[in-house]
């Protein structure tokens, strides 16, 4: 386990990419009243109040040497 960070640390090498992967579920909320406008001064303020719009599944792969990501957005979780 101690070796992992290390890999971070080498030279990009096309032949052995360091891919990471991650994958988290959203609560989608809907605002069920307008925010109060901002004053001079305050920034604009919002209820606690929502109403829950369901879930989203994202799943992102990223390889963080080249830059290069890919995010997928599912409505329900599949083995």
């Amino acid at each position: 386990m101690e070796d992992v960070p290390d890999l971070y640390h080498e030279p990009y090498d096309e032949n052995r990419p360091v891919v990471c992967f991650d994958e988290s579920n959203k609560e989608l909320h809907k605002e069920v009243r307008d925010p109060f406008p901002a004053s001079p001064g305050a920034v604009a303020r919002y209820d606690y109040t929502y109403e829950r719009n369901g879930t989203r599944n994202l799943s992102v792969v990223s390889e963080p040497l080249s830059g290069w990501r890919h995010v997928k957005v599912t409505e329900r979780r599949r083995k």
